[in-house]
């Protein structure tokens, strides 16, 4: 499960920014929703909200440590909802990692293709997304006590609820 969702994500974003870099002009917006939601192309040297431009090589490093941490996980996994948060991260990292390494100035310094605008928000991609909502419900999950071995794992307060709950 944890491939097949990395495996959509890797080829959604790939098309996407294939078709973004061969329809949008730079510096030509295409507008979607009034100017609110717009298509703008842009090729992002850092991190989310153009953070670190200038360690586009630790970035790139950073995404290899994900990926490979992400699949050594990936092969213990018994629970769909942590392969599906762990596929999203995993299919956004390799997107990003792709442009890292083939796009130009060159391998390890490659801008992002960054194409989604939305109101003040910075310009994101599908790879952006996934891995954000990957990450998000990854957290969730782990809040929420669910293991990736499938298992939930029970706080000191559910247990002193039980027992309280039995008393009366």
């Amino acid at each position: 499960m944890l491939v097949t969702i990395a495996f959509v994500v890797l080829a959604l974003d790939l098309v996407t920014k294939i078709a973004a870099v061969r329809w949008i002009q730079p510096g030509n917006p295409v507008e979607i929703i009034g100017d609110v939601v717009t298509l703008r192309l842009v090729r992002n040297p850092g991190a989310a909200f153009s953070m670190a431009t200038g360690m586009t090589w630790l970035l790139t490093i950073v995404a290899v440590c994900v990926v490979i941490a992400v699949i050594r996980i990936g092969r213990t996994l018994r629970s769909p909802l942590w392969a599906l948060g762990l596929g999203l991260v995993l299919g956004g990292a390799l997107g990003n990692l792709i442009d890292r390494f083939f796009r130009a100035p060159g391998p390890l310094q490659g801008h992002v293709v960054d194409f989604v605008s939305v109101g003040w928000w910075p310009v994101f991609n599908v790879a952006d997304s996934s891995i954000v909502c990957g990450a998000i419900m990854l957290v969730v999950l782990t809040l929420f006590g669910f293991e990736p071995n499938g298992e939930r794992v029970r706080s000191t307060k559910d247990d002193a609820d039980t027992k309280s709950a039995g008393r009366e």
